[in-house]
C-alpha cells in the first residue's frame, strides 16, 4: 500500500504543533530577512508606559501595539461562556479528563522573549522575532505568538501526567476571512514516567492505558508503519515498543476527539437540514516532519467531500524533556487551532464573526455551554455588499537618492506593514486585503505594488462615502508611515 507522507511542510492545520516544536508562524508567515520595520518603530509611544489588561509596562523603540489590539486582549473568548471558541475548547477538553489532564486556560498573554523564542530554540535572526510579525511591548516583552510560550514552564512544573493549554495568541498577519491578528490555539501533552511505571516498563504502562480508552467505529486510514528510518525515524532514546505504544495511544486519543467534534457537527447539520447526507466519518494519518517530535503525523478528516487538516502531533523528542528537568518522562504532544475547528463545527464563514458583539450572532449560542446536545449551526443574519477600493504605490529603490532616511525601500518593505495600517484604520469593516498587481520598472528598478481592499461590515451596509473615508485615511497613512509614493 502506498504510504502517506508529508515532509518539511507546515500548514494552517498543524500550526500549533509546529510552534510547539520550535517553528514559527508556519503557514501565514512569509519568511525573509529579519529587518527592522520602520513603521513599527515610529509613532507608537517609543518611550513611556502602556497598560495591557490592567498591567503597566515600560515601552521602548520596539513597541508596536495598536489600540485595536490592546482593547481586545481582555475579551478572552476561549473562556467566555457560550462563545463558540469556548464551546469548542470544552468539547475537546471533554476527551481529556482530569485529573490525568490539567487544563491551563488563564495564562496571561504578555510573556518575555525568553519564553516566546529562546526557550523554543528560535535563532536570534529568525523572522519570527521580527517586528513585522510579532507585537512587542518592549525589546524583551511581547504578546505571545503561540501557546508554546508556556510549554517549558508546564513541563518543568510537572503537576500532572497530561495537560492542555488553551489561549489567545497574537500575530501581525494578512487580512482575509480566515486570518485575524488574534486567534486561539490549544496544545496538549501526555507523559509517562519511567520511575513510576511498574518495572520501568513504559510500553506496558501505555498499552494498559490504551485499553482504558473508549472504542469508536470510525474508519481510519493509517497505511504507514509506526516509524520509518528515513521518513519518520525512531528516537535513539526510545525503544521501538515504547514508540509504537505511545503512537497508538496518541492516535486513539485524537481519533476520539475527532469523533466527538464531528459527531456533534453532523447532529447540528441534520438539525438544520433533515435532508443532510450523512457520510461515514473517516480520518487518515499522514506522516509529517517537525524538528522536535519524532515520529510525527498530521490528522486529516474527510468532511463534506474534502480532506481537511485538523491537527499535528508526534512523540516528544527527549531533549525537550531533558531541558525541562524531566529526563525520565516520555510521551506525546499535539496542537490545533480552535478557530479552524469552530468554523467547521458551527459553519461560521468569517473569522471576524468570533469578535462580533452583535446580538444576532451571540444569541445563537446562548445556553450551549450548559447543554452541548443542543449545538446548532450558525445562521447568517445578512450578507452585506462589498465595496472594493484599490491603492497603488511605488517603493523607493535602494539605489535611489530619495530612498534613504525614513523612506521605505524594496529591501525593508514587508506586506504585514500594509495589513497593520489597514487594520488600524478600518478594523473589522475590512474583510480582506489582497495584492492584485506587482511591477518592476525595467529602467529605474523601482517596484510598484497594488492592493485591493474589500470594505464590508458584518453588521450593516457601508455607504460608498464611508468606504471612501476609510480608504483616504489608508492612502495618507501609507505615505506618512511607510514613505511610499502613491500612483
Amino acid at each position: 500500500m502506498k504510504h502517506l507522507t508529508r515532509r518539511n511542510r507546515v500548514s494552517a492545520g498543524t500550526e500549533a504543533l509546529a510552534l510547539f516544536v520550535g517553528l514559527s508562524n508556519a503557514a501565514s508567515r512569509r519568511l525573509g530577512a529579519c529587518t527592522q520595520c520602520r513603521y513599527n518603530s515610529r509613532g507608537r509611544n517609543p518611550s513611556g508606559n502602556v497598560t495591557v489588561d490592567g498591567k503597566s509596562y515600560q515601552t521602548d523603540e520596539w513597541h508596536n501595539l495598536s489600540s485595536n489590539i490592546t482593547a481586545s486582549i481582555s475579551r478572552r473568548l476561549h473562556v467566555q461562556k457560550d462563545h463558540p471558541i469556548s464551546i469548542t475548547r470544552s468539547i475537546i477538553e471533554s476527551r481529556f479528563p482530569s485529573p490525568t489532564f490539567k487544563y491551563h486556560n488563564n495564562f496571561f498573554p504578555v510573556v518575555s522573549t525568553q519564553q516566546n523564542f529562546d526557550s523554543l530554540g528560535f535563532p536570534v535572526d529568525h523572522p519570527g522575532r521580527s517586528k513585522t510579525d510579532t507585537y512587542y511591548i518592549n525589546q524583551e516583552t511581547v504578546l505571545r505568538t503561540h501557546t508554546s510560550a508556556h510549554q517549558a514552564d508546564v513541563f518543568r512544573a510537572n503537576e500532572s501526567e497530561g495537560w492542555l493549554i488553551s489561549a489567545d495568541v497574537y500575530r501581525r498577519d494578512a487580512i482575509d476571512r480566515s486570518h485575524y491578528p488574534i486567534f486561539h490555539q490549544m496544545e496538549g501533552a501526555r507523559m509517562w514516567d519511567r520511575t513510576k511505571a511498574p518495572n520501568g516498563d513504559i510500553a506496558a504502562a501505555v498499552l494498559k492505558d490504551i485499553e482504558a480508552l473508549p472504542k469508536h467505529s470510525m474508519k481510519v486510514e493509517d497505511p504507514n508503519p509506526p516509524t520509518h528510518p528515513e521518513r519518520n525515524p525512531l528516537q535513539k532514546e526510545h525503544s521501538l515498543t515504547e514508540a509504537e505504544a505511545i503512537a497508538a495511544h496518541l492516535k486513539k486519543s485524537l481519533e476520539l476527539v475527532v469523533v466527538e467534534i464531528f459527531s456533534r457537527a453532523k447532529a447540528a447539520a441534520v438539525s438544520a437540514n433533515p435532508d443532510f447526507v450523512d457520510e461515514r466519518l473517516k480520518v487518515r494519518w499522514i506522516e509529517a516532519y517537525f524538528p522536535f517530535t519524532s515520529p510525527s503525523w498530521e490528522l486529516e478528516i474527510f468532511w463534506q467531500g474534502d480532506w481537511l487538516e485538523v491537527l499535528g502531533c508526534g512523540v516528544v523528542k527527549q531533549d525537550i524533556m531533558e531541558k525541562a528537568g524531566q529526563p525520565q518522562q516520555l510521551g506525546w504532544a499535539f496542537g490545533m487551532g480552535l478557530e479552524r475547528i469552530a468554523m467547521l463545527l458551527f459553519e461560521i464563514p468569517d473569522i471576524r464573526l468570533f469578535w462580533s458583539k452583535d446580538e444576532r450572532f451571540l444569541e445563537q449560542f446562548r445556553g450551549l455551554s450548559e447543554n452541548l446536545d443542543n449545538l446548532r449551526r450558525f445562521v447568517p443574519f445578512s450578507k452585506f455588499p462589498s465595496c472594493y477600493k484599490d491603492v497603488a504605490f511605488w517603493l523607493r529603490s535602494s539605489s535611489s537618492s530619495a530612498g534613504g532616511g525614513l523612506r521605505a525601500n524594496t529591501q525593508d518593505f514587508h506586506e504585514n506593514d500594509v495589513m497593520e495600517i489597514v487594520r488600524d484604520i478600518g478594523g473589522d469593516v475590512v474583510e480582506d486585503v489582497a495584492k492584485v498587481d506587482e511591477f518592476t520598472h525595467p529602467k529605474t528598478g523601482r517596484r510598484s505594488l497594488c492592493y485591493r481592499i474589500n470594505y464590508r461590515s458584518l453588521e450593516r451596509t457601508l455607504t460608498n462615502e464611508e468606504a471612501n473615508g476609510y480608504h483616504e485615511q489608508v492612502r495618507k497613512a501609507l505615505v506618512e508611515k511607510l514613505g511610499v509614493e502613491l500612483r
